[in-house]
C-alpha cells in the first residue's frame, strides 16, 4: 500500500520488524524492542536529534500513534501525527508518490530520558488489589467482554479495567474529534481521575498509544502505558481474568 501511493519522502516504518521486538510467547504479540535498537532504526532512516517527525498511517492513526509514543519514549519531542492520515492529504489533493523513497544519509540519532512513562505485568497486577490507577482498554467491546476474541487464546479483561474503543476518538471525518469533547468523554469513563492515575492497554500495546494520544490532545498529559497488554496479560500463568460488562 505504501509503495502504491505515500506522502513524497516518506519512509515506510514496519510494525513488526522497527516498532516492535522479539517475541518469547509470554511477552505479548507486538513487545517493545530495545529502545537502543529503536533509536539505531530511526537514525538509519535519516533522522537527528532535531528531526520534526510526522506519523502518518490509513488506518485511523492507530500505527501513527505508535511511532508517536515510541519516539517520546526514546526522548524525542519533535514528532507529530498528522490528522486523518493519508485520507486527509488525499481530500486536500496534496501530491503523491509510487515506489520506494530513496534513502536518506544515516545521522546521529541519540537516546535521550523518556518523556513517557510505561508499566510492566508486576505493576498491573499489584494495582489490582492496591486500586491507586485505573486501566483503560482501548480493545472492541466485544473483545473486552471475553466475546469473539480471535487474537489471543483467553478472552475478557483486566479486573477493574474500563473500556475506550481507542476508534471512539476519531470524528467521522477520521480526525481527531475536539479536545473538550475528547476530554468529557474521557473523564465519563475515568471519573475525572487524573492521567497520572491511567494506565493505557489494548491487544498487544499498539492502539493504547491512540488513546493516549487522544489524552494528549484533551490535555491529560501522563498516562502510562502498558506495553505488553493483554497479549502478554493473557498468556501469564494464573494471571486474574475478568468477563462481562464491568
Amino acid at each position: 500500500a505504501h509503495d502504491a501511493a505515500h506522502i513524497p519522502g516518506a519512509f515506510y516504518v514496519h510494525l513488526d520488524r522497527t516498532l516492535s521486538g522479539a517475541k518469547t510467547g509470554r511477552n505479548g504479540r507486538h513487545p517493545l524492542p530495545g529502545q537502543e535498537d529503536f533509536v539505531q532504526a530511526m537514525a538509519a532512516l535519516g533522522l537527528d536529534n532535531d528531526t520534526q517527525v510526522v506519523a502518518y498511517d490509513n488506518a485511523g492513526g492507530m500505527y501513527a500513534a505508535r511511532l508517536w509514543w515510541m519516539l517520546r519514549w526514546v526522548g524525542h519531542a519533535a514528532v507529530a501525527v498528522l490528522d486523518g492520515g493519508l485520507a486527509a492529504w488525499k481530500a486536500a489533493g496534496q501530491p503523491l508518490q509510487t515506489g520506494a523513497t530513496a534513502p536518506r544519509a544515516r545521522r546521529d540519532f541519540s537516546l535521550r530520558p523518556a518523556l513517557v512513562t510505561c508499566v510492566d505485568y508486576d505493576a498491573v497486577k499489584a494495582n489490582i488489589d492496591s486500586r491507586e490507577r485505573l486501566v483503560v482498554d482501548a480493545r472492541a467491546p466485544d473483545r473486552f467482554r471475553g466475546e469473539n476474541e480471535t487474537l489471543d487464546a483467553i478472552g475478557g479483561h483486566i479486573p477493574g479495567a474500563r473500556n475506550r474503543l481507542f476508534r471512539d476518538n476519531l470524528a467521522a471525518d477520521g480526525r481527531f474529534k475536539p479536545a473538550a469533547q475528547l476530554r468529557q468523554e474521557f473523564d465519563a469513563i475515568t471519573g475525572g481521575r487524573p492521567a497520572s492515575e491511567l494506565i493505557n492497554q489494548c491487544g498487544s500495546g499498539v492502539t493504547a498509544c491512540h488513546n493516549l494520544m487522544a489524552m494528549e490532545v484533551a490535555g491529560l498529559r501522563g498516562a502510562a502505558l502498558y506495553p505488553g497488554s493483554w497479549s502478554e496479560w493473557s498468556a501469564q500463568p494464573g494471571a486474574p481474568i475478568a468477563t462481562g460488562a464491568d
